[in-house]
């Protein structure tokens, strides 16, 4: 399996239409990635492409995870405006299509995206995680730590608000 991780700035509509179609299937299939299911393309659009606005004005980068050629998943580093917090980034929306999951291709991808940010001259990396789906243990399993919990911050349904699990990695 010839899996990589490469930083994307540059986004057309072939590609567009890829990322589009996984974060659905994402979405569909259960993943944590800022929708709960069923979601159509038409929902998640709006929302992608406010993400690529902040690639293509190259304060952000797309980590696309290839394998073979073909897109099989990404992450957003998204860089902080502060010039006190120019050495962070957040990491956002990771995610590999449901067909190529459970081939360790989430630690493929952030590996990559560490590769990215170290690249960048970034020393620290944030994310939230979802409470509830486990895939906190995932994230420490790569060497980030929990730093904190927001309770309700995210609700999922009605009566159903979880926990957002703030998780940092030093690099």
């Amino acid at each position: 399996m010839g899996a990589e991780v490469r930083a994307v700035s540059d986004v057309d509509d072939s590609l567009r239409q890829e990322l589009l179609s996984c974060w659905t299937d994402v979405t569909n299939a259960g993943g944590a990635v800022g929708f709960v299911p069923p979601v159509t393309e038409d929902d998640v659009a709006p929302v992608l492409d406010r993400l690529l606005e902040g690639v293509r004005s190259q304060r952000d980068v797309l980590a696309l995870l290839t394998v073979d050629g073909a897109t099989a998943g990404f992450a957003t580093l998204v860089g902080s405006s502060s010039p006190l917090r120019r050495h962070w980034a957040t990491v956002l929306r990771v995610q590999v299509h449901p067909s190529r999951q459970g081939q360790g291709l989430g630690r493929v991808l952030m590996a990559g995206v560490h590769d990215i940010a170290r690249s960048r001259d970034l020393e620290f990396l944030y994310l939230g995680a979802r409470s509830g789906t486990g895939v906190d243990a995932f994230y420490r399993g790569l060497g980030y730590t929990e730093v904190g919990r927001v309770p309700g911050a995210i609700r999922v349904a009605p009566g159903d608000d979880r926990e957002e699990i703030l998780l940092v990695h030093r690099l």
